[in-house]
């Protein structure tokens, strides 16, 4: 008897990403982010995938690399978050898990909070890669939160080819 394994959650999210990662690049994060979307709310989406969290930082988890983009999931401590950053890439990002805060900064020296941005579970957000798109990620709540997260780069280049760190 052939037996088929059935199509998981996470298969059926990567299948779309590498759909959307193929549309021209002005419209990639925003096709990136609409292909993560509608798997969020999905509580099985990591089921078999081991991503544990650090007391100390969050931590990024590969899911899947593909033709010049890579997928991950981060873990997300309370009180744990990002450098304020811009991004050498394109990104796009959805909560899986928990709540996020995504604050907004405007270029300077040092960059100056604009905005905040609550991202519950289900959110979605994505940006260019430009230099003046400054944010970072915080967990500001009381429980663990994931995410996910792509970039328009091979994972090999995440230590210097993602984040402009900025403060």
């Amino acid at each position: 008897m052939n037996m088929i394994a059935a199509r998981t959650g996470l298969d059926a999210m990567l299948g779309e990403i590498r759909l959307a990662a193929r549309t021209p690049l002005a419209e990639r994060p925003g096709a990136v982010a609409a292909a993560i979307a509608p798997y969020l709310g999905d509580h099985g989406l990591l089921d078999g995938r081991d991503c544990p969290c650090n007391p100390d930082r969050y931590v990024r988890h590969l899911l899947e690399e593909g033709e010049g983009y890579a997928v991950v999931a981060l873990v997300w401590r309370p009180g744990q978050m990002s450098p304020v950053h811009s991004h050498h890439t394109w990104c796009a990002l959805g909560v899986h898990r928990g709540c996020l805060t995504e604050h907004f900064f405007a270029p300077g020296a040092p960059p100056r909070l604009t905005a905040a941005h609550l991202r519950a579970e289900g959110a979605t957000s994505h940006g260019p890669g430009e230099p003046d798109l400054i944010h970072r990620i915080a967990n500001c709540c009381a429980e663990t939160a994931v995410s996910i997260h792509v970039y328009g780069v091979p994972y090999a280049q995440f230590a210097d080819g993602v984040n402009r760190i900025l403060a």
